[in-house]
């Protein structure tokens, strides 16, 4: 009977061992199954690296005069330095702005890469030659003297108005095709940020809508229209850009002109595909043919896919 009993309360210890446990195992399960990230969804994790490095280099350079090889070496995977990238002339207001615009991307490739296995920086093209070649093809002219994004603070504002609107766009576009929960979770957080330096940007263009950009004589909110002009037309995907002043009409509601964010009928966020994306980065609208920003192709397999394609 002893026996018995030892038996009992043995195999109840047992069970209440096993019992005890079985949460644990089964929150490890779930954990695993949360981290696991589909091919699909790493593709679309990877590709928006191409705009990240550029984001980084670009606004690192303007602000500090050097980029990632010396603030994030490990970042760049021992990709090419970027072309003709350098310290701009800015106020020190603005400095301090694209100053902070520069290390949140150094965070936002690290979070990706940290995500994904991602790819080295590619060749980047970010002379003041490449940015006058998107500004002359944007007023249908050549500008005279050539516009130079690092000239002084405005004219860094207003190349950086061709640079994050894009990506958010890209981070819209991706979100519903996005199946994990980890995916979603990195692509809403990188969107809230991209959003916001664009709203920065766009705010300060707002705020000197009626300035004239010298030596041109053109307004600001002009050359904010062109740009996003172009950006429609490369797209080939219908109008998915706005400037910073609009007709009444297309403002929000239609009862403003003023468009400090851009967004449709229903004042949300526009969707760009990948190929969108490359047509407009590449400068020629067409995501087959590596250029503009990008002298030798984005990376990763999405644009890889689209150079190899007919």
């Amino acid at each position: 009977m002893g026996g018995y009993g030892m038996s009992i309360i043995t195999a109840a210890a047992v069970s209440y061992l096993i019992i005890l446990h079985l949460p644990i195992h089964c929150n490890a399960i779930v954990r695993r199954e949360n981290n696991f990230i589909p091919q699909g969804d790493a593709d679309l994790l990877e590709f928006p690296l191409n705009l990240e490095y550029l984001e980084a280099e670009f606004f690192l350079y303007g602000s500090l005069g050097y980029g990632l090889d010396k603030v994030a070496p490990n970042l760049t995977m021992g990709g090419p330095p970027p072309i003709g990238a350098k310290r701009a002339k800015l106020d020190p207001f603005i400095r301090d702005i694209i100053l902070q615009f520069g290390y949140q991307e150094v965070g936002h490739l690290r979070a990706i890469k940290t995500t994904v296995k991602g790819f080295p920086r590619p060749l980047l093209d970010l002379s003041s030659a490449s940015f006058a070649k998107v500004m002359d093809k944007a007023f249908g002219r050549q500008l005279k003297p050539h516009f130079d994004p690092y000239a002084n603070g405005l004219n860094f504002l207003l190349a950086s108005y061709l640079v994050p609107y894009v990506g958010l766009t890209g981070y819209v576009g991706a979100n519903p095709r996005l199946e994990s929960a980890v995916a979603k979770k990195l692509v809403a957080g990188l969107l809230g940020v991209e959003s916001g330096q664009d709203a920065v940007i766009r705010a300060l263009l707002y705020q000197r809508a009626a300035e004239k950009v010298e030596p041109y004589g053109v307004t600001v909110a002009e050359f904010t229209d062109r740009i996003s002009d172009l950006r429609n037309k490369l797209g080939h995907a219908g109008i998915k850009d706005e400037g910073t002043v609009v007709p009444k009409n297309e403002g929000a509601e239609g009862k403003i002109t003023g468009n400090v964010l851009a967004g449709d009928q229903d004042s949300l966020a526009y969707p760009r595909t990948p190929q969108e994306i490359l047509r407009i980065v590449y400068g020629g609208g067409n995501e087959h043919a590596p250029g503009g920003f990008y002298p030798k192709g984005a990376d990763g397999h999405i644009a890889k896919s689209m150079a190899y394609s007919k």
